[in-house]
């Protein structure tokens, strides 16, 4: 079930949708994990998102991966992501977006639902 949730201290609707999700499952500051971030990013010499400098971040905090089988590209949504794991918390991603889920909801700023997952984080 999508749940309307912005992490974000300014209720900003921004391009920031990694740092609300790692925010809100690591129970964290927005500003904490938006700094954290942003240090690893400048140590990479990488823009603070892409994929490699947040999903370091994420393994240097415990967490692991999981790619989501390709046996229905088009069919598989967050929204049936969130039937079939309606326990535990993930950060959700679909290449281009990342959302929080805990125990079958979604949280995002706008209803994701429909959108293609191909992977999720869990702390190991």
């Amino acid at each position: 079930m999508f749940v309307e949730y912005n992490k974000n201290p300014f209720n900003n609707y921004t391009d920031d949708c990694v740092i609300r999700a790692i925010a809100a499952e690591m129970d964290r500051d927005w500003d904490d994990v938006w700094l954290d971030i942003m240090v690893l990013a400048f140590q990479k010499k990488c823009m603070m998102s892409s994929n490699n400098v947040w999903q370091e971040y994420l393994h240097n905090n415990g967490y692991v991966r999981y790619n989501i089988p390709d046996t229905c590209p088009n069919c598989y949504t967050i929204k049936k992501f969130t039937e079939d794991f309606q326990n535990g918390s993930y950060i959700l991603g679909t290449g281009t977006h990342v959302v929080y889920v805990k125990d079958g909801n979604y949280y995002d700023t706008g209803d994701s639902g429909n959108e293609i997952p191909i992977y999720y984080w869990k702390k190991g």
